[in-house]
């Protein structure tokens, strides 16, 4: 990845040469945002907000990426001790960071999503009016707006809002077909340019396993029997509650926890910045590449493994024409989306804090109900199971994910979001 070195534009220079002249008379850049939680912690709600609205939650970490990373290169601006990641922005010491905060994720989420540009600016409005007026504010706006222009600049061309029509693979035994009315969800999303990645398919898993083998037989046989549709199965009412836990929007749903987490443990301004920006930008490239290898390798999902297994050649399988999941999916079976989401931000926790004994609480609004994790893979094991007792995935696929894409984040952890 190539990273962008400016120090300010013309007008950026001008207000920053004008604090340096007669000092700072505003915020700080160590004083509290106005709403009472740092900053970073505050944008990164609006963001939610404002990305997650009706968007699929695979593509939402891209935008995520893109806000978290712009206010990242804010914050190292006027903190200083961080890397830079887009963008390294000249800046005085004394500018207000809770501004150049601000102004970042403003400038991105405006630039970016603009179905929600009024929302974002009405948020912004009432943000920097709580803000003393003066020198240190120009400066960090000033410094937001540099930050944010440069992760424009590097996402410029990524294909993000390309629109990709659905090409379908030969219909066969094994081969995905959508089961909706609508298109496949993200067929874009494989060839979004990752944001610090080779390329979309640089990570790309094995195939999924063979249709005759024991190991699908025996995946095929669990799916049908505990993620059919009703309630006529073994499947308990607790195994239902987990599988409906885990349908809510996934980015929302993470971006809460983390939220939480970064909250409960007390982090400052600058390591908030620093583990959303790492865990954001490591999950989108996850997630571009995780989908790349759905695509590519098109495998069916349960409903039509299940109803159509008199094709798949396996002695271990049995037909059952009217078999439908408790939760739908609408696009390809292997890799599990779900698995590479929820790897991606519990490794992230995991590299961050050094141990996968995180205390993480993650919230339903589907059920209305919290479930708090002491370890991480206690969480990573919650999905699995959900998304096979849902019908929506076969075993071995959640295992197989959750082992192989965490990578991704490690290596991403050991380039970049780095103290200086």
């Amino acid at each position: 990845m190539r990273r962008i070195r400016i120090s300010t534009s013309l007008a950026a220079t001008l207000v920053i040469a004008v604090v340096l002249a007669l000092g700072s008379t505003g915020t700080s850049a160590g004083q509290s945002a106005p709403t009472g939680e740092n900053a970073v912690l505050y944008w990164s709600g609006v963001a939610e907000g404002a990305i997650g609205a009706g968007r699929p939650p695979a593509n939402s970490t891209v935008l995520a990426g893109m806000v978290h990373g712009a206010m990242y290169d804010a914050v190292a601006a006027i903190e200083g001790g961080l890397e830079p990641f887009a963008t390294g922005v000249s800046a005085p010491p004394d500018a207000s960071a809770d501004a150049a905060v601000a102004q970042a994720a403003r400038d991105v989420l405006v630039a970016r999503v603009p179905g929600q540009a009024a929302a974002a600016q009405t948020a912004y409005d009432a943000y920097m009016a709580a803000i003393p007026a003066g020198p240190a504010k120009d400066a960090g706006k000033a410094v937001g707006a540099v930050a944010a222009a440069g992760m424009l600049a590097m996402r410029l061309g990524d294909r993000f809002d390309d629109v990709v029509p659905y090409v379908q693979p030969p219909p066969g035994p094994g081969v995905f077909e959508p089961i909706a009315a609508t298109p496949p969800v993200d067929v874009k999303l494989g060839r979004v340019r990752p944001f610090t990645l080779e390329s979309q398919s640089e990570y790309r898993p094995d195939p999924p396993y063979g249709l005759t083998s024991k190991r699908y037989g025996r995946d095929v046989v669990e799916v049908q029997e505990l993620g059919r549709a009703g309630t006529a199965g073994p499947r308990t009412s607790g195994q239902t509650e987990t599988v409906r836990f885990f349908t809510d929007q996934t980015f929302v749903q993470y971006s809460r926890a983390m939220r939480a987490l970064v909250n409960a443990r007390g982090l400052d301004l600058r390591e908030s910045a620093r583990l959303l920006g790492y865990t954001w930008v490591a999950t989108a490239d996850t997630m571009i590449a995780c989908w790349e290898a759905k695509y590519h390798y098109s495998f069916w999902r349960p409903n039509h493994a299940i109803q159509r297994a008199d094709t798949d050649g396996n002695p271990a399988t049995s037909p059952e024409p009217g078999w439908l999941p408790l939760v739908t999916g609408n696009h390809p079976e292997y890799p599990a989306g779900h698995a590479c989401f929820t790897g991606a931000v519990t490794e992230s926790l995991r590299s961050y804090f050094g141990t996968k004994h995180v205390q993480l609480s993650v919230t339903s609004t589907v059920v209305g109900s919290t479930r708090v994790y002491e370890r991480l893979d206690e969480l990573v094991e919650d999905v699995e199971n959900a998304r096979v007792w849902g019908g929506v995935h076969f075993r071995t696929t959640m295992t197989e994910t959750a082992k192989h894409f965490p990578r991704i984040v490690r290596d991403i952890g050991k380039r970049y979001f780095l103290k200086d």
